[in-house]
């Protein structure tokens, strides 16, 4: 485990540390620390950088609550620089974006890497602009009903599939069974990071009772 006396700081005595959401994975800021900024981050478990241009040091979330608290952090190979992952509270940009990377260069539409809260973020656009001719249009046009009956639906066929040991149906069928339970958790206002969050606690309590039988 590294110290902070391992780290290489620039001239200036700071270190640049790139700030990653621990759920999204997506980059949320560039900042600098130095050896007491650090410190401070590493005691409070929430980030506190150096501001160039202040010079001083300012923790993040003091004066609009948006703290990060911090899961780790870990130096690259030649110690010279950070990457923070955090569980965030709040947006991370001073403008009220999520991530202070907003403002695309370039994209390449065909190569976009797939997420199940990106496919969630479509789904509750969807449902706010219910766009013509779109399936998820109708299913929440037709209401909770039709969508717990497309569950259930799904459920089926992913049962047959399984039962029936073909693996490429069955992938094809739980993508469908996926899909259909995220209609629902955006009809019912259920979000990605709330299921998570439960599995999360299951997997804690399920590591507490094997430890448990251990002892």
């Amino acid at each position: 485990m590294l110290k902070i006396k391992d780290l290489k700081f620039d001239e200036k005595g700071l270190i640049p540390a790139v700030v990653v959401d621990g759920k999204t994975k997506e980059v949320l800021t560039l900042a600098y620390m130095n050896a007491e900024s650090l410190a401070v981050t590493l005691q409070e478990r929430k980030t506190c950088f150096f501001s160039r241009s202040r010079q001083t040091l300012w923790r993040k979330g003091e004066t609009s609550g948006n703290y990060q608290h911090v899961l780790s952090i870990t130096a690259d190979c030649d110690k010279d620089a950070l990457v923070v992952v955090v569980d965030k509270e709040g947006p991370a940009c001073h403008t009220g974006q999520e991530s202070c990377f907003f403002q695309p260069l370039y994209v390449n539409e065909s190569r976009q890497p797939f997420s199940l809260h990106g496919l969630y973020e479509l789904l509750m656009e969807r449902k706010t602009k219910l766009p013509q001719g779109s399936y998820t249009t109708y299913l929440f046009e037709k209401g909770l009903d039709k969508i717990l009956k497309k569950v259930g639906e799904e459920c089926t066929e992913v049962v047959i599939a399984g039962k029936a040991e073909d693996k490429k149906e069955t992938v094809y069928e739980i993508a469908d069974l996926v899909y259909h339970v995220l209609v629902l958790m955006a009809q019912m206002g259920i979000t990605v990071d709330e299921v998570e969050e439960e599995l999360a606690s299951r997997h804690v309590i399920d590591h507490k009772i094997k430890q448990e039988k251990m002892v």
